[in-house]
């Protein structure tokens, strides 16, 4: 397969697509171009970005094109020059790549709005200082920034996420979710698949509607509350921990299971009735098993309250 590296034309003027939840660069006589391309991928290729200093939105549509259009700024037009666009491009795959300058004064980066074809393997899809935006995607995902929030809607396979200092919010999602974050929420609705979940200082929100069978859900922060419905169990191990905050599950009306409960100064409520042989249920303390036994259920906490709940 012919393999060739293109160098973005710079156009002027561009109109970037509407609607897009990006951040302005800003400054005083900050330097900045525009630059447009589109090129041809087969439906179930790879798309790859290595990016820095601004934020990726991606969108699947309809067809084999890939359109890319964005922005790329420095505080000076000489380094906005050396800055440069390339990219590597085969039937099946795209690769593009933000190359800084050898040597590099100030702040400089670039932003990004691609669409693909629907069906994409959104490879490696890296940046900092941005936001990730993706949406309408038939593939896996595998996206990491930093100082910048991460938003994925209805991407139909497996995702793995990562940020920090911001939020993660995945939704209608129709795979496995592995979800890192730190400083910032994270918000999960309608999960099919395995759940990670892990943040600090700030709460986790998520339902899951069809765990993968045998596989474990999880959820770990601190000073923030635990929120998860399952709406289906499938021989699921659950565990959820924090810490100066509330843990609150909501399950099936009927399960078997074997829970868990602690916290410090903090209560624990719980809806169903459990049966205690060598367990023990205080205030701050429930350990026995819910119908015939099966899966751990482990909930942590400190100063906080502990609700198992039925839907």
């Amino acid at each position: 397969m012919s393999r060739f590296v293109i160098s973005l034309l710079l156009i002027s003027p561009l109109v970037l697509l509407t609607g897009c939840d990006i951040e302005e660069f800003g400054g005083i006589n900050r330097q900045t171009e525009d630059f447009q391309r589109t090129l041809q991928m087969k439906p179930g290729g790879r798309l790859s970005v290595e990016n820095f200093n601004g934020s990726i939105e991606i969108r699947g549509g309809e067809g084999d094109a890939v359109e890319i259009t964005g922005v790329k700024q420095a505080p000076t037009r000489e380094l906005l020059e050396a800055m440069k666009i390339d990219i590597v491009s085969g039937a099946d795959y795209v690769r593009i790549r933000t190359v800084r300058p050898t040597e590099r004064r100030g702040n400089l980066g670039a932003r990004y709005v691609i669409r693909v074809p629907r069906r994409t393997e959104l490879d490696r899809i890296e940046t900092s200082n941005g936001s990730i935006r993706v949406e309408t995607i038939e593939g896996s995902a595998r996206l990491k920034t930093s100082n910048g929030s991460v938003r994925l809607d209805r991407i139909k396979g497996a995702v793995e996420a990562q940020t920090s200092n911001a939020s993660i919010e995945l939704l209608e999602p129709g795979g496995a979710a592995i979800l890192r974050t730190s400083n910032g929420s994270i918000r999960a609705d309608g999960v099919r698949g395995a759940f990670d979940a892990t943040t600090s200082n700030s709460r986790i929100e998520a339902r899951v509607v069809e765990p993968e069978a045998h596989k474990p859900i999880k959820l770990v922060t601190s000073n923030g509350s635990v929120n998860l419905t399952v709406d289906s169990l499938n021989d699921n191990e659950i565990r959820a921990s924090t810490t100066n905050s509330s843990i609150t599950l909501r399950l099936p009306p009927s399960l078997n299971a074997k829970v868990i409960a602690r916290t410090s100064n903090g209560g624990i409520q719980s809806d169903y009735d459990f049966t205690v042989k060598g367990g023990q249920v205080s205030k701050n303390h429930l350990e026995g098993t819910l119908g015939s036994g099966g899966p751990l259920i482990d909930l942590t906490t400190s100063n906080g309250s502990v609700r198992l709940l039925r839907r």
